[in-house]
């Protein structure tokens, strides 16, 4: 009986051992593929509904590695820098290296934040107008507006300006267009016309479709590329020297031989120093996030067309995840290796 009962307890122990190594394991497993586990992250972005996307891709890869992201914040990006610099949010993919630059450096620059990464590069700014009157009065750079004949073209309300769709106040843009009109002498002759951009937009989009000589402030990427093409309906307008706010003329402005004004830019990835520190695994994915002008401006399009709800484009991220999802699998995979 005694010998009965000691070859119970022995199989007992070497089950029981077993099942812990076995859970071991498993924990393992777990704690490899969800290292981020326990950590909460807090993003923000900027109110621009047409940016979300971006930041839901990187939102998708960030609980996959099983952190919880709560909801983002949303400000404009002079607010949002200094919430990256005090804590209060931890990333955003939305921050442009050069146009928002000075908000990164008055908001502590590299001593409270870090760049980690670069989301999308090659993103282009810069003034348009409609190729029909470009090609028919020779319209090429900014400087032409000068000319009253030229002016009156784009002249809305009867003051004999040229009507210029500028950007939202608050908007990095806002600071460079600004001081393009004084640095070239445009004030006289140009209407900086400031609001709700997209709605603004849409009164320069009705007003192409009518036929109408249209100039307009945009960006790339976003929706408005796809509806009104450069080359074909458009044609960027160079201006005559490169001047940018604070001086810094060392950047490059030239965009297929045209200088364009404006940097030739990329969005980055800013997170709160502390944060990324105490979390390289984070750090380390958001690295690695990157999409194309493209593949944004196609899901802006998307937008436009009507598909523009938060479950929208959550969805929009999901399909991109899907599509794109050996290379996605490989953001991950690197931010994993950090944590083993």
């Amino acid at each position: 009986m005694k010998i009965e009962f000691a070859q119970l307890s022995r199989k007992a122990l070497q089950l029981t051992t077993a099942s812990l190594f076995t859970l071991s394991l498993a924990g393992g497993a777990f704690a490899a593929s969800e290292p981020g586990e326990g950590v909460t992250v807090t993003p923000i972005f900027p109110s621009i509904a047409e940016e979300r996307f971006r930041g839901e891709i990187a939102m998708a890869g960030l609980k996959e590695l099983g952190y919880n992201v709560e909801e983002p914040k949303e400000t404009e990006y002079a607010a949002l820098m200094l919430a990256l610099s005090y804590g209060d949010a931890d990333f955003s993919v939305h921050p442009w290296e050069v146009l928002h630059d000075s908000f990164y450096q008055k908001a502590g620059g590299d001593e409270t934040m870090i760049q980690a990464g670069s989301i999308i590069p090659g993103v282009l700014q810069g003034y348009l107008i409609d190729k029909k009157t470009a090609d028919a009065y020779d319209i090429r750079s900014l400087e032409d507006l000068k000319k009253p004949e030229i002016a009156r073209l784009f002249d809305t309300n009867g003051d004999g300006k040229a009507d210029l769709t500028g950007c939202n106040p608050g908007w990095g843009c806002e600071l460079v267009i600004n001081h393009h009109m004084k640095a070239y002498g445009l004030e006289d002759h140009v209407n900086n016309n400031q609001g709700s951009y997209f709605a603004l937009m849409a009164d320069t989009i009705a007003r192409y479709q009518a036929g109408q000589p249209v100039l307009y402030f945009t960006w790339v990427p976003q929706w408005i590329a796809g509806v009104l093409v450069e080359g074909k309906d458009v044609e960027w307008l160079e201006v005559p020297f490169t001047s940018l706010p604070g001086g810094n003329e060392g950047v490059n402005t030239m965009h297929e031989g045209k200088n364009l004004g404006f940097a030739i830019d990329r969005v980055m990835a800013v997170m709160n120093r502390e944060f990324a520190e105490e979390n390289p695994v984070a750090k380390t994915f958001l690295s690695q996030v990157q999409i194309t002008t493209a593949d944004e401006s196609a899901q802006n399009l998307k937008m436009q067309d009507g598909e523009k709800s938060v479950e929208d484009i959550k969805r929009h991220a999901q399909e991109w995840i899907t599509a794109n999802r050996g290379k996605f699998d490989g953001w991950l995979e690197q931010a994993r290796a950090v944590a083993n």
